[in-house]
């Protein structure tokens, strides 16, 4: 691990901000790390407020997208709600269309099967829009790229609204409306909302033109926060808006669906990370391992009784998706151990069994052990499809960009990404995605980096501090947990490996501070450090050491303590 400090800020700033808020010093750093200098600031970090949300007409074609759906209704028109099969597509679906059925009947939601269809917009779903009669589809989360399927969906008289969040290409698909604010053209002041974040404008632009506030729309912001979450889209400005609302709406009033996702792991408060960790993996497992259809089906339902027993089926479809991913990253990494030689800066795996649902897990999972741009490649029809994703720092997009022409099709983000090629181009792709990162990346991004915020003592650890840093959630990118460095340390001598294996370290610390009388340090805090077990050599015999951490509770037989959550340790 390279561990990293973050550059402290300049000392006037310091001090005017920690005077202002009435905060210590650290506190008052955290802040402005991330980019909050005054008091107006730091209250709008502290306290969000819906009255921050855009104008969603500030979007370029919105007043387009709302006539269109307008126009819709008054001709009593067949609209199709039309997503991918991700988390990010199928919240986006189920908003949208519970949306739209409040206030008109003729609408069908439709989620391209992974298998057959593949990722976005597909000539089946638009053949199915118009075998049912269906003169508007809208699109969410794809389409961006779209341009043959618009215009031949365009041929059968068809109309779409686009709203996308990925990057254009040099082209825009000619839809009655593109919401996309990383369009060139669009001047909207936020470009970071999640496809399902685009739908939520939609929604307020429509909601807005019915004479509806946003309270009005609270009870969609759950699937927002759901999305923003499992998206990995930075938890700042708007979306940090939508994601503290709709996670309020999950602890307090979810829907059925997500409320018997809730009921089935028995947690009574949700975090982000519950999230991202508990809730995303289950809707995620529907797409995966059956049909992103079924996740709709879940967070659309109205009652709680029919909701718990679709969760329950889901349930199922996530337990045989972490048993096949567990099995295909030991097929891979066994892959990788093999051919080490051809693997430099990067890890690229195959087999024309991997089932294609976990493919992007398993290269996560591949990244924790090869920390490198990772592609895991599988057979898809008569073609082959990867799922990319990359160390920190490093765009793995613009890296297969460099590559298309051994390409079918390719769309994604910085660090996550999917492609689809001819069998035949494998072996030449694969050459030419090593030779790109190699000569592309800086070697140091090859070595994970913990970024920590600020190096402390021991003894700013206090319930009052911990209160504070709290309220800095909901984290994300771009507001992640705060991470902290502290030297001199020593275990108290119970220092111990925990878990199966010894997988994880257990500690008790505490600083080099003057000891109290009767000679005991006068601090000392539980940690725990998962996945570190074999660090123990390091704090036993009363060794020093440093350690990076961030701060959480521990609750134990009823009591709560503060404990560190260990990141790493050396000498």
């Amino acid at each position: 691990m390279r561990w990293k400090l973050k550059p402290i800020p300049d000392d006037d700033k310091i001090k005017t901000l920690s005077q202002e808020l009435g905060v210590d010093k650290t506190i008052a750093i955290l802040l402005l790390q991330r980019g909050i200098e005054t008091y107006e600031a730091a209250k709008k970090f502290f306290r969000p407020s819906l009255d921050d949300l855009h104008d969603p007409f500030l979007m370029t074609d919105m007043d387009k997208a709302v006539s269109r759906i307008e126009k819709a209704i008054e001709n009593k028109e067949n609209i199709l709600v039309f997503g991918d099969y991700d988390v990010d597509g199928t919240t986006a679906v189920s908003l949208m269309s519970s949306y739209l059925k409040t206030i008109y009947p003729n609408v069908a939601t439709y989620i391209p099967d992974r298998y057959d269809e593949g990722y976005g917009i597909s000539y089946q779903g638009i053949d199915f829009a118009d075998d049912n009669g269906m003169s508007l589809i809208i699109a969410l989360d794809c389409g961006i790229k779209a341009i043959e399927k618009v215009a031949y969906a365009k041929e059968k008289g068809i109309d779409f609204i686009i709203c996308d969040h990925h990057r254009p290409g040099n082209a825009l698909p000619e839809a009655v409306a593109i919401l996309d604010p990383k369009r060139d053209d669009c001047n909207y002041p936020y470009d970071e909302l999640c496809g399902c974040g685009i739908g939520f404008k939609l929604t307020q632009a429509l909601a807005t033109k019915r004479g509806k506030t946003i309270q009005d729309l609270l009870p969609y912001l759950d699937l927002v926060a759901t999305a923003i979450a499992a998206d990995i889209v930075p938890i700042t400005g708007e979306n940090r808006i939508l994601a503290y609302y709709g996670l309020k709406e999950i602890n307090e009033q979810p829907r059925p669906g997500i409320a018997a996702i809730a009921h089935q792991i028995k947690k009574e408060e949700l975090t982000v990370t519950d999230v991202v960790f508990i809730i995303a993996p289950r809707i995620n497992a529907a797409g995966r391992m059956k049909h992103g259809q079924h996740a709709v089906d879940l967070l659309t339902e109205t009652n709680f009784d029919t909701a718990v027993q679709f969760a329950e089926a889901i349930e199922q479809y996530n337990q045989d998706r972490k048993d096949l991913d567990e099995q295909i990253t030991k097929e891979a990494l066994l892959q990788i151990e093999e051919n080490k030689e051809q693997h430099g800066c990067t890890s690229v795996v195959y087999s024309e069994h991997w089932h294609k649902g976990v493919i992007g897990i398993v290269a996560s999972r591949l990244i924790e052990t090869h920390y490198r741009p990772t592609l895991v490649f599988t057979k898809s029809g008569e073609k082959l499809a990867a799922s990319a994703r990359s160390v920190k720092g490093f765009d793995v997009y613009e890296a297969i960009e460099a590559c298309s022409g051994y390409l079918e099709q390719f769309g994604g983000h910085k660090y996550a990404a999917g492609l689809t090629l001819k069998e035949e181009q494998y072996n030449a792709f694969k050459e030419r995605f090593e030779e790109v990162v190699s000569t592309s990346i800086d070697k140091e991004l090859l070595t994970p980096e913990i970024s920590i915020d600020i190096e402390i003592e021991l003894k700013e650890i206090t319930p009052k501090f911990y209160r504070i840093l709290k309220q800095f959630a909901p984290f994300g990118p771009g507001n992640m947990t705060p991470v902290f460095m502290t030297r001199n340390l020593r275990d108290t001598g119970y220092g111990k490996v925990v878990g199966g294996y010894g997988k994880h370290l257990k500690i008790k610390v505490f600083q080099n501070m003057p000891k109290r009388s009767d000679g005991r340090a006068q601090y000392s805090i539980d940690g725990i450090g998962f996945n570190l077990g074999e660090k123990l050599t390091l704090v036993q015999n009363k060794k020093e050491f440093s350690a990076v951490y961030s701060i959480d509770e521990n609750e134990w037989n009823g009591k709560v303590d503060l404990q560190l959550k260990v990141k790493d340790l050396r000498e």
